[in-house]
Parts: structure tokens; sequence; C-alpha cells
């Protein structure tokens, strides 16, 4: 059973500015970049993994790396971490031009997380409702996709969500320049949870599994 664990205030390096962004200055913050996907791109031609599911897969595992990105808040409003965390992400009703938001298990076998995730998308891509799977659960972080543009900037602005300590990720439609392909990528991110510093470090990871695919089996 995922739990959530409280963390030790007193030996918090960060316990002033959690304290600072939650309650004092409510602050979020998003960095977009473009990230080079030619390596990704040309290994998933010749192997019958799907796009979407590598870049989910990609993002769940930096992400699960680092506990400033599982960060979540305990009922008396202390900061805790989750034990793990699992991607929830769109899926989009060509018919209805609506999307589903549905999850499924992070699990760091890539092979495993695609044949459950395949299953995911292929049973609520005519999903009529927003939230679908009746079992989503709490250690869950957001991924959407806007694959019809690319765009240079992209944020979120949320009424009342200054206690949503979690990542939210969004990626572009990929981008063609001077040989190479990039995507932007979108990161929404509360400040209580994380600064510059780490949200720049989950980039370069990023950037680091999408130069060198090997986790992508042949």
């Amino acid at each position: 059973m995922t739990e959530k664990r409280a963390i030790d205030l007193d030996t918090w390096p960060r316990r002033e500015h959690f304290e600072h962004y939650l309650t004092r200055v409510e602050c979020t913050y998003a960095m977009t970049v473009e990230l080079d996907v030619t390596e990704m791109v040309a290994a998933l031609r010749v192997v019958p993994w799907k796009s979407y599911i590598a870049q989910i897969w990609a993002i769940a595992s930096v992400v699960n790396r680092h506990a400033e990105f599982r960060m979540t808040l305990t009922a008396d409003e202390a900061p805790a971490t989750w034990d793990i965390v699992h991607p929830a992400f769109t899926v989009f009703n060509p018919e209805r031009e609506t999307f589903a938001n549905v999850w499924s298990p992070f699990h760091n076998d890539f092979s495993t997380f695609h044949e459950r995730t395949a299953d995911v998308l292929a049973r609520y891509r005519t999903a009529t409702s927003f939230q679908p799977q009746p079992d989503i659960p709490s250690n869950v972080f957001d991924i959407s996709s806007v694959p019809w543009a690319s765009f240079t900037g992209f944020s979120l602005q949320t009424r009342d969500g200054w206690k949503h300590l979690s990542p939210i990720f969004t990626l572009g439609r990929y981008r063609e320049t001077e040989g190479r392909t990039v995507m932007p990528v979108a990161i929404q991110v509360h400040h209580a949870a994380a600064d510059g510093f780490h949200t720049a470090r989950i980039v370069q990871e990023l950037q680091e599994l999408f130069s060198d695919p090997g986790w992508l089996p042949k």
C-alpha cells in the first residue's frame, strides 16, 4: 500500500521556503522548454511502442526519482511525500472533441508499463465522461498533450489551487529545426514544493532519457 510520509521539519533544508510559498506568498510558476527528442523518435520508428506512452513513462520515471515532485499535504497541511506517484494523462475522443482524464500505475519496467497503459488508452479512447475510471488514487500527477500545436510558452491559471503540490506537465507537437526534432514541454510547479534548481534538474534528466533511449526494448 502506498503511503504518504511526513517530512521531518527540524532537518528539512526547505522548511522556510515551503512555509513562505504555501502560506505567505502563495506561488506557482511555469517553465516551458523545447527538448530534443530526435533519438527517441528514431528509435520508436523501428519498435512497436507508442510515442505517447514513451513520453509518459519518461516523465513518470524522472518525477519518481525526486521527493520534491512527489509532495503532498497531510490532513493538518504538513508537508509529506508519497512513496511513489503514478501518471494521470489525457486521452482524446475526436468524435466528441473532448478528452478523458485517466491513469496507469507506474512501473520501472517500460514493457510492463506500456502494456498496461496501452490497454487504458484503448479502453477509454471513446469515453464520454471526464473521469471514466472509478479508481483514480490520490498519489497521481498530471500529464496532458496538445499534439496539434507547438508552443514556446504555456501556463495554467488555477483558482484556489494553492494546495496542489504535484507538478503538471503539458506536451506539444514535434517541430523540426536544423535537422533535429524538438518537443515543447511545459511544467507547472508549486514553489512550496520545488525551486527553479529542482525543475531545471528534472528537465535535464528528461532530456537525457530522450537522448539515450536505451530503455526502449528492441
